[in-house]
């Protein structure tokens, strides 16, 4: 999509508060580094930069540097106008090898031909065959990317930048690995493009195994934990699979659930007041272990935060994202292109209204910069106001804390 094909067909009237601030949870400009110039011209206050693949994980990490302010200082005070994530998305995460349990050095002759060979006919389903087609589809891909090589260098970005999210990752049933380039593609490719993605190129029959995809996917919300950052995930036809990956890192962290009769005691003012001078002090220690507590940051198997970017799933799976024993703060978040296009706009609709206001962030998606991205936001952040009864700025500004809860905790 162009700059000039804006896809809006509405005009609105009546004034839209840019002022009081709106983020893009979810974009990627650095598809087309052309753009990148129209960003100190947007409206949107922070774009939430999402990185995908080996192509552009620098150009993510040096945008940010370029845009940051200029005392380094990134908070709530004093946004900068990107925000970095960085993570391998699913489409790509056959190009990573999982090292984490590796065999002892074989003492046969393999050469590196014969590993990536090998690599590629375990994670990729149906496995390229043993003929010139298959070696062919073989050849045309990259030599693989160890998974602890991905882990080192995403925590040493991370480390970089104190406020970087990890993202996009996630599982993906439906997606198909492009075909090899052919020769009259490569001479006709739009060079404004990054490489590294599909580009209109015709779809192969092979797919990354879903227990391959977990892998990286569980390698990358482990370090989110380690590094207390929050996330950002894809889930094409696998809500109940991404579910149960959280589910297996948040066992026996699960937040304890007060009874009915504690909650009752907690509501007493007459109970609060009956409590001893003793009881104050203790408390009071207490709180302040506690806060010592906090401000260590332990470090734990699971991010802090999710969101669920551009979510299709069922208002049936909200439930379980949003039990109040996760240890994780879910959050969902909607676009224009992917939710309310149709034909999945009913179920979109059902899940904003469903949320509780608190964990609904919005995002344009988009691959390029500019006024079209501003343009996306607007649209969504009207529609999501309208679904959930919102006037325009009291919207922008749930949006907006909900943005910085996520992003900050």
């Amino acid at each position: 999509m162009s700059q000039g094909d804006n896809p809006r067909k509405e005009t609105y009237n009546d004034h839209f508060p840019w002022e009081l601030g709106v983020y893009d949870a979810h974009c990627h400009p650095t598809d087309t580094m052309a753009s990148i110039a129209e960003i100190p011209q947007m409206k949107a206050r922070t774009l939430t930069v999402m990185s995908t693949r080996g192509e552009d994980q620098d150009l993510v990490f040096d945008v940010a540097i370029n845009f940051s302010k200029e005392d380094g200082n990134s908070n709530v005070e004093n946004e900068n106008c990107i925000l970095p994530c960085f993570g391998w998305h699913p489409w790509f995460s056959y190009h990573i090898l999982d090292d984490t349990n590796a065999s002892p050095p074989s003492t046969t002759d393999e050469t590196d031909e014969d590993l990536k060979k090998a690599h590629y006919k375990k994670v990729l389903t149906p496995s390229p065959k043993d003929d010139e087609t298959g070696n062919t589809f073989i050849s045309s891909l990259p030599p693989p990317k160890p998974l602890s090589h991905l882990l080192t260098e995403t925590r040493t970005r991370l480390s970089t930048h104190p406020t970087a999210l990890i993202g996009e990752i996630g599982l993906d049933r439906a997606f198909r690995l492009p075909n090899p380039w052919t020769t009259q593609e490569i001479e006709t490719r739009d060079t404004t493009v990054t490489p590294g993605s599909r580009e209109g190129r015709k779809l192969s029959p092979h797919r990354v195994h879903l227990e391959h995809q977990k892998v990286v996917l569980r390698a990358q919300l482990r370090l989110a934990g380690e590094m207390g950052r929050a996330v950002s995930v894809h889930s094409v036809q696998a809500h109940g699979a991404v579910f149960d990956v959280f589910k297996e890192l948040w066992r026996g962290h699960e937040r304890r659930i007060p009874s009915r009769k504690e909650r009752r005691r907690r509501g007493s003012v007459a109970g609060a007041h009956e409590e001893s001078e003793e009881e104050d002090a203790a408390k009071t220690s207490q709180s302040k272990t506690e806060s010592e507590e906090k401000h260590k940051k332990p470090a734990f198997p699971f991010p802090p935060r999710i969101c669920m970017h551009s979510y299709s799933g069922p208002v049936e799976a909200v439930k379980q994202f949003l039990h109040p024993a996760n240890p994780s703060d879910v959050y969902f978040s909607f676009s224009n292109v992917i939710n309310f296009s149709a034909p999945g706009a009913g179920k979109a609709i059902g899940v904003v209204k469903t949320l509780p206001d608190d964990r609904v962030l919005v995002e344009s998606d988009l691959h390029t910069a500019g006024e079209v991205m501003d343009g996306l936001l607007e649209d969504v952040v009207r529609r999501v106001c309208e679904i959930r009864g919102w006037g325009l700025e009291e919207g922008v500004k749930i949006l907006g804390e909900n943005w910085r809860r996520f992003v900050y905790g």
